[in-house]
């Protein structure tokens, strides 16, 4: 997330697409309506007419799974109206270089792909480059295969009449969106994208995203107050779980995991290490060697040594994809032997959940760290399987919840606040971190026994205090990071003395050559001398833009608005000086407001302006990708299972994906488009809300919308029992007839939707069919994350459970 949600409140236009935060996160939509108080205005781009629909100045109803279609729909309307921000354009982005002429894109395919392993040599893509290595660049936009010309040329295509075709969106409906959020590509006016699981669940979800990216570089909406591409965080610290390394392909800090090829830290290093030669770019991933030799300090402290490049051997290396579904996969075929589930219950969270629910009945054990039971602690009693068929051995670990524990969560705004404990947890229910402490204790006197390699657990640093519940300050302070010597350090006109323990400033002070640990690099500097930076609680708010500077901590270095030196011209002068993020002052020769991207001067700067994307080795910000896996711009393809035609190309979905068996596009069997969505009452797998009296008497059981037009071409009245049906299974479950959702008119043909919240299984109070039974296992060709927003299915009046 660029921004932070006080700061929707400075935007002229506000495009909600795949999000509905009028009832998934409705603290922000407290500052959504300040904005439109102030005269800005919301957009919503949704299947449904949800809430946010229903306060919105335009609704634009879009089908499942064609955002790319939409959102590269609107990159076309802003470069034939030349409503984009030109100067932003031209000198923050990558507009200007040239690509080399390998390049090239036909019939939905771009160059280099290899249709037997289904991937792409992005190589292929990278930019022409001079003499010296550095790449060619066209300033006057003009060059045909400059990135300007190339965008152009691939979003022409995307005319508004075609995009309607593929969306079903009203012409209308699509023009009033474009026109008003397009409106905000001058220097004056500022306008931010929400997006939620509805862009990134998706085949596509990361192009998604690189299209949203796109449009706002282009409007020069990137750096600025109202500006960003902003995700609506499910949970109130996913920010803080992703920082931390909780996906397979990365660790703390978002550093590369690790792979078979990287064997050893020289060779780990050469290859994720960013290289430049423009003197201007600051290539911020540079400094990976100093941020994982201080990661493998904090992991194997004493034991880390040049000599043994810092124990990087014991990190396992990652051969291939380690993503959920992958994981699943590997369990159904009872190729792993155990699981440990801390507060996620994929019985009913995971795609294609009966195959899910089977595969954990071929574990030799399974842990649950959970609050209450879940169906995924209870799958060996669950309806229709017999106990005593299930092997699993399974283990509950009670849990304390979130006001029974003290720590810091992050936010959607990467805000680090510290919470401290309210209540004692109840009963046996212990923290996480004391669960996590016992874990490693015990596995560490279990390994000094003996083994087959047992250096990566025995040599593990791991001193967070003597008493029964681990120092949670302790921890902190490990994140922030600290010296192991004294050290003398010369930064620019200063010298600065550091003694051996002495918390380390921030993380430009982190080095490679052992002297410091840090557990996460970008967390540097919310633990100094000074104390606990993420306990600050100074409502000041100096810039009056609801920074708030002294409230809490932001990664990374308090920094409130990433990116925030593209804000302003080249000479450092805001583009908009009555929403100044930053600004330069000449006779002080510093910055003020925000933490700017760096100290340097601006980037006229003949000897030391930076450019603003510091954190790209060209130094600017990408309309064009040179590393994803399914091409440099965001193209339109089909959900995996559609109703329709690919319009834009003779490839009917992503290439880069692999399809597994279970899926089909039948329209005979399945004619409805199927979506899944959350709702105000429940939450996530339902563990907590299900088991709360309140909120099962608000909503007490699993339902599903359909139209009105779909009702009755179906007999169904509001209330009757109906059964969903896809290539996965089926479920049973409550109709509800309702005017928010409607058909498509989708090349011609009505194509109806049907939508299902995924909140419901078998344990808790509530109990009801979840609407997983009926998702795909199939996913992002870049994250793996599951297309849980789009898939075929079938709705019949009564029936029974298959």
């Amino acid at each position: 997330m660029t921004n932070h949600w006080i700061d929707l409140k400075n935007a002229d236009a506000i495009l909600a697409i795949g999000c509905n935060p009028a009832e998934n996160h409705p603290i922000s939509m407290k500052w959504i309506e300040a904005a439109m108080d102030n005269g800005g205005k919301l957009l919503a781009v949704d299947p449904r007419f949800t809430r946010t629909g229903s306060k919105a100045d335009h609704y634009a109803q879009i089908r499942p799974g064609t955002d790319i279609a939409f959102l590269g729909g609107m990159i076309n309307f802003a470069l034939q109206n030349n409503m984009f921000h030109e100067e932003y354009v031209r000198e923050y982005t990558n507009a200007s270089f040239i690509v080399n002429e390998k390049y090239d894109f036909n019939e939905g395919i771009f160059c280099a792909f290899d249709d037997q392993e289904k991937t792409y040599d992005p190589k292929a893509w990278a930019y022409a480059v001079d003499g010296a290595g550095s790449p060619k660049r066209d300033m006057s936009l003009k060059d045909p295969r400059c990135v300007f010309q190339l965008l152009k040329k691939h979003y022409s295509r995307y005319t508004v009449d075609m995009v309607c075709s593929i969306t079903g969106t009203k012409k209308e409906d699509y023009i009033a969106v474009a026109k008003a959020f397009c409106s905000t590509g001058r220097a004056d006016k500022a306008g931010t994208i929400l997006y939620a699981m509805g862009i990134t669940q998706s085949t596509h979800g990361t192009q998604n995203v690189r299209a949203t990216a796109m449009l706002q570089m282009l409007l020069g909406n990137i750096g600025i107050a109202g500006g960003g591409v902003n995700a609506l965080r499910g949970e109130s610290n996913v920010q803080g779980s992703t920082d931390y390394g909780l996906l397979f392909h990365i660790l703390p800090g978002y550093l590369k995991s690790p792979e078979f090829d990287n064997v050893d830290l020289k060779a780990y290093l050469e290859k994720w290490t960013p290289k430049t030669k423009d003197a201007k770019s600051a290539n911020w991933w540079g400094n990976t060697p100093k941020y994982t030799v201080s990661l493998l300090k904090a992991w194997y402290g004493d034991n880390a040594t040049a000599e043994n490049g810092f124990c990087y051997d014991y990190l396992p290396k990652r051969s291939g994809n380690y993503s959920f579904m992958k994981l699943m996969e590997k369990m159904g075929k009872g190729e792993l032997q155990g699981l440990v589930c801390m507060g996620q219950n994929p019985a009913v969270g995971g795609p294609d959940s009966l195959k899910t629910r089977e595969a954990l009945g071929k574990l030799d054990w399974l842990v649950t760290v959970d609050l209450w039971e879940t169906e995924t602690s209870i799958f060996w009693k669950r309806p229709g399987v017999n106990p005593k068929d299930i092997k699993t051995e399974v283990f509950m670990l009670p849990a304390a919840s979130s006001v029974e524990k003290e720590g810091s969560i992050s936010n959607s705004g990467r805000w680090a606040q510290w919470r401290y404990k309210a209540a004692e947890p109840v009963g046996d229910a212990k923290s996480d971190l004391w669960i996590i402490d016992q874990f490693a204790k015990h596995m560490k006197k279990a390994y000094q026994k003996g083994g087959t390699f047992p250096e990566p657990i025995t040599k593990l640093s791991w001193n967070y205090g003597t008493g029964e519940e681990p120092e949670v300050h302790l921890v902190a302070k490990e994140i922030n990071g600290y010296f192991t010597k004294d050290m003398t350090i010369v930064d620019k006109d200063k010298t600065l003395e550091f003694k051996k323990g002495d918390q380390v400033p921030m993380f430009k002070y982190l080095q490679d050559d052992g002297s410091t640990v840090s557990g996460c690099w970008i967390y540097c500097g919310s633990y100094t001398k000074d104390g606990n930076q993420m306990a600050r609680r100074d409502a000041s708010d100096p810039t009056g833009l609801g920074m708030f500077p002294k409230w809490s901590w932001c990664w990374p270095v308090n920094r409130r608005i990433i990116y925030n030196r593209a804000s302003v011209n080249p000479d450092g002068a805001p583009f908009n000086p009555k929403r100044a993020v930053i600004a330069w002052d000449a006779l002080e020769k510093k910055w003020k407001g925000d933490v700017p991207d760096g100290p340097w001067p601006p980037m006229n700067d003949a000897k030391e302006g930076k450019y603003p994307f510091i954190m790209l080795p060209e130094g600017h910000g990408r309309l064009y990708a040179l590393d994803l896996k399914d091409g440099p711009f965001p193209e339109h393809y089909e959900p995996i299972e559609s109703p329709a035609k690919n319009l834009m190309s003779k490839v009917q979905s992503n290439p880069a994906v692999k399809v597994p068996a279970n899926m089909s596009s039948d329209l005979n069997k399945y004619p409805f488009v199927g979506t899944t969505y959350r709702m105000t009452e429940h939450w996530q797998a339902g563990a907590m809300t299900r088991s709360l009296p309140w909120l099962v008497e608000l909503v007490p059981t699993m339902f599903v919308e359909i139209s009105q037009t779909l009702a009755s071409a179906k007999g169904i009245n509001n209330g009757d029992q109906v059964k969903i049906t896809t290539e996965r299974g089926s479920i049973e479950a409550k109709a509800l007839v309702t005017t928010r959702l409607k058909p498509f008119n989708v090349q011609g043909k009505m194509v109806e939707q049907v939508g299902l919240p995924w909140h419901f299984g078998y344990a808790g109070l509530a109990t009801g069919d979840s609407g997983n039974v009926l998702t795909p296992s199939v996913g992002c060709a870049n994250t793996s994350i599951p297309e849980f927003k789009a898939f075929l299915c079938n709705i019949e009046k009564g029936g029974k459970r298959a």
